[in-house]
Parts: structure tokens; sequence; C-alpha cells
């Protein structure tokens, strides 16, 4: 697919000025009385995410005779009507495990302010967060195709890379059995963490796949349980969506990591992996693309190294986590097509695999060409 071709696909069916008025009357209620906050122009980011809706806006208010201002994001859970990607929508975990992270750990994220479990002020239930500045290397179009990252010099490349592998590092380092991690426990069968991990995303496959079946995937489901880790090591606080499309940057290092929904309890090469493999899909996009893209950028040899020197921990079994990467997202990305269809930018064709973009890449990685 050329980069012209990129799918912007709709996020939400919701009204914004709706929006804005219904969080201006709900900002009312969480601020002291005769605040009378003004939400101001209210929007929603278009260069990543397609999970969640997430809502930016800056509100003015009252407060002790003075006049307040502050810059804030809200998580929505998504309309039911509209396809969500995932089943369900756990914000009051989301928000609990921001909270968590930011009080137990070094890795930067936004303030949580407020969470709102009563869908009636806005039609869904939702959690604000200060809004933390900083830029983000989009994913439309791409940052290895056209973005600052990609116009930087090698030398801020390798800070970006060496600074967010050093977030992966801090995270892992909590000491799960030091706090209450009890509430990302996942209740499916399975021996261990991974195990009960990959059993979750077969069952949001067959959530979201319905009636479908996706040869590739099915293969490679497959692949995984003939390919099982002899020792899948310790268990580590997880982000699960660890990738540079959800950090905010101030300059080339980590100011605000978001998006925690994929968040859970695993081996510590899960992180590694997704964040391996999502950048190897974006730089399969730009071959296909005709362009150059980031050949030298977060490569596995590289991001394994700078792992074990910022944890003194051995990086094993990457192969199978990058395939479980290239399976969860094999999974997203046929979701999202699902979601095009529902908004009538999209029909499945007789090919079912075709909008797991990165087919090409499962194909290889299952014939083994993909290792060499």
């Amino acid at each position: 697919m050329s980069h012209d071709e990129a799918p912007i696909t709709k996020r939400s069916s919701r009204d914004p000025e709706q929006l804005r008025a219904r969080m201006e009357a709900w900002l009312a209620t969480r601020l002291p009385a005769g605040a009378h906050p003004r939400v101001l122009e209210l929007s929603s980011p278009a260069s990543n995410g397609m999970s969640s809706e997430t809502l930016l806006f800056d509100a003015t208010w009252q407060e002790d005779g003075a006049p307040r201002q502050g810059s804030f994001a809200a998580r929505v859970e998504p309309d039911p009507g509209d396809v969500p990607v995932f089943r369900e929508y756990d914000l009051e975990t989301q928000f609990r495990l921001i909270r968590l992270v930011g009080e137990t750990t070094e890795v930067p994220v936004p303030a949580a302010r407020w969470l709102e479990l009563d869908p009636d002020p806005l039609g869904a239930r939702f959690f604000v967060m200060d809004r933390a500045p900083g830029r983000v290397p989009p994913d439309v179009m791409p940052y290895n195709m056209d973005s600052w990252l990609l116009a930087a010099d090698r030398a801020d490349q390798k800070t970006l890379e060496e600074s967010t592998i050093g977030v992966l590092a801090r995270l892992h380092a909590l000491d799960v059995s030091s706090v209450d991690v009890s509430f990302l426990e996942l209740d499916v069968p399975g021996e261990t963490p991974l195990r009960r991990h990959v059993e979750d995303w077969r069952r949001y496959y067959d959530w979201a796949r319905g009636d479908l079946r996706h040869p590739v995937l099915d293969r490679a489901f497959a692949w995984l349980e003939d390919h099982w880790p002899e020792n899948e090591g310790e268990t580590v606080l997880s982000w699960g969506d660890a990738r540079i499309g959800n950090i905010l940057y101030d300059g080339f290092t980590p100011a605000a990591v978001l998006d925690w929904e994929m968040a859970g309890l695993a081996p510590r090469e899960l992180d590694l992996g997704w964040m391996i493999f999502l950048h190897v899909f974006f730089e399969n996009i730009a071959r296909q693309a005709g362009l150059p893209g980031m050949p030298d950028f977060l490569r596995r040899e590289n991001a394994a190294a700078l792992y074990t020197a910022k944890t003194g921990h051995e990086v094993r079994n990457l192969d199978f986590y990058e395939m479980y990467a290239a399976v969860r997202h094999g999974i997203v990305m046929a979701r999202i097509h699902a979601r095009r269809v529902h908004f009538g930018e999209a029909e499945w064709g007789e090919d079912i695999d075709e909008p797991i973009m990165h087919r090409n890449v499962i194909e290889q990685m299952l014939d083994g060409s993909y290792w060499g």
C-alpha cells in the first residue's frame, strides 16, 4: 500500500460541540463551587490511536477569587455502535494504573485527575488527565516516512531510541510483589502470566473476527504453541502497547507515557518485542511505498543490547515475542478494518487476510526467512 493510500479511519460518530458543552457542565461538578468553568474548543488527535476516544481541551475557571486555566486530555470509552477495537474498556483499571506508575516508578505519566464511571454526563465513562506538553512520532503519516523524527540527525534519533528503551527498563524495575497489582490479573485459564496473556488475546481474536477466520493468524497462533519459551522468566508490570507513538517527547526524551489499556502482567520481553515489531510494521509500509524509512532505528540487536545494558537482564526468546506482537497487531488491524467497513470506508474482499497489512512479515516468520 502506498503512503498516498493510507486509510484515515473515522474514530467516532459523536458530535464534538455536544461533547464540549457536556464536558463543561460536568467540570462544574468537579471544581469548587462558583468556578463557572468554560471548556474551549474540544478536539481529537488524528495522527495516533484508534482504540479509546481521546478528547483534548483547554478550560478556564475561577478558584479562590482568581482566574485559573488548564489543559486536559480525556479518555472516553467508545460508543458500542462504532465497532470498538477492543472488547472491554476498563477505564477504572487504566486510571488506577496510571496513578500507580506515577507513584511507584520513574516513568513519566500525566497526572490523573478525575475518573467518571457514570455514563450520563458524557454518554460514556471517561477519565481526565493533565495534558502533558510534547510531541509524538505520528502514525499518520508514519513517523519513518514523514516526520520530525525522520528529519532529525542520527545522534538525536539514537537519543530517542536509548531513552525510550529506558522507559521499559524503569517500568520493569518495579517489584510487582511489593505493590497491589491484583487488578491486572486476567481471569482466564493458564498456569503462567504468559499463558493467560496469550489465552486472553486468543479470546479477543475469537470475538474480533466474528464469523470470519484469518488463516495467517490461525497459523501464527499454532506457531506460538510450537515455539513456546522453555523459561518465561520473571513477571513484570507490562505496558502492553510499548511503542514510540504512545510517548510524548520533550526534544528527544520521553516527557509522558500514554495509552495503558493493553497493560498487564507478563515477561519483560513482551514489551520489548512489541516495541521492536511495531517499528518493523512501519518499516514494512515504507518499503511497500518505495521509501527508505529508518532501517537503523530500533533494530532488534541494538534494542536488546540497550535493554540488557540498562537492566542487566539477558534478553531471551525474541523470536517468540516478535511473532506474538505480529499476531496481536494483526488482530487489531483486522478489527480496525471492520470499523472502516462499518463507517463505509472499506469492504471485505475475497482475500480475508488482505487488511492485515503486515501479513507478508508474518508469512516470513512462519517460513523462517524473517530471521535469516
